[in-house]
């Protein structure tokens, strides 16, 4: 038979998650997609609660965060550039800014302490990394989660080398013994300073989480080599679409949960399919 792609192989991965775990999802964008399909299929999740992260390093900052619970105070508010007129913190992303510091650090903090909760009782963990790109304070030197809009010129930007992402990852497993750890590398392109430095961050990436041996699951090398063709990918030719979304989901449950679980996952999709639908009201 003629093949037309090219099959990325999913193995059963040596971390396997089922309904009964209580999984934290960390990372870029492509965790939050996951993340929803998991709460959907009837999984207990908690998804980016400092919102959307991109590096290792604001992942990183964020576990350490979420492990001692330390509340947000008024130093670390930051007001929002481009006149957005808001409140926000480098620690988070801008969905979480508001109009005052005092409704910031009240959303902020009590999202903070579910989430906190949440993870000294999860017993898994799924990180996709975005990129190896960090944007830096010059004032201070500390890495962004996000830079809020704010000039370009209060930053540097720079990428994390291998073992510095290595050693990262490393700590973040030894620190947090009782958990297991899946690790993605997003497949969603970072394209704002070209094609080929995309690749070197990903390849760093790559690189540093096969030196970890982490757990490892290829949603980067399916969509960009069994599904490489624009009519996988969203309008912006970047993201994936709904339908690569799909397929990398259906490789996910393949390689990942027990199949005496599937049963009741697709159950549970069906059923979050219809009370997302709006039915048509009759006048």
């Amino acid at each position: 038979m003629l093949k037309i792609s090219t099959t990325v192989s999913v193995n059963s991965l040596p971390v396997q998650i089922s309904l009964k775990d209580s999984i934290m999802v960390l990372g870029s964008c492509f965790a939050d997609s996951i993340g929803e399909r998991l709460g959907a299929a009837g999984f207990n999740v908690c998804i980016n609660p400092f919102g959307t992260l991109y590096n290792p390093v604001s992942v990183f900052n964020s576990v350490a965060r979420l492990s001692s619970g330390i509340p947000f105070r008024e130093e670390d508010c930051v007001e929002m550039g481009a006149g957005a007129g808001l409140i926000c913190s480098f620690f988070h992303h801008t969905s979480f800014a508001r109009p005052t510091a005092e409704r910031f650090l009240q959303d902020a903090n009590t999202a903070l302490s579910e989430a906190s909760a949440f993870w000294k009782n999860c017993n898994k963990v799924i990180v996709t990394l975005g990129t190896a790109m960090v944007w830096k304070l010059l004032a201070g030197g500390e890495t962004v989660s996000n830079c809020l809009k704010r000039p370009a010129a209060e930053f540097s930007h720079e990428m994390l080398g291998t073992a510095q992402v290595t050693a990262l990852l490393q700590l973040l497993l030894q620190n947090n013994p009782d958990k297991e750890f899946i690790f993605t590398v997003s497949p969603i392109r970072h394209l704002g300073q070209g094609a080929h430095l995309n690749t070197l961050s990903k390849a760093t990436l790559q690189l540093a989480l096969n030196r970890t041996g982490a757990c490892y699951f290829p949603a980067y090398e399916i969509l960009l080599d069994e599904l490489r063709d624009y009519r996988y990918y969203a309008d912006d030719l970047v993201h994936p679409s709904r339908l690569a979304e799909e397929i990398i989901w259906q490789r996910f449950l393949s390689g990942a949960v027990d199949p005496s679980d599937i049963p009741q996952i697709q159950l549970n999709e069906k059923t979050a399919r219809q009370k997302a639908h709006r039915p048509i009201l009759s006048r």
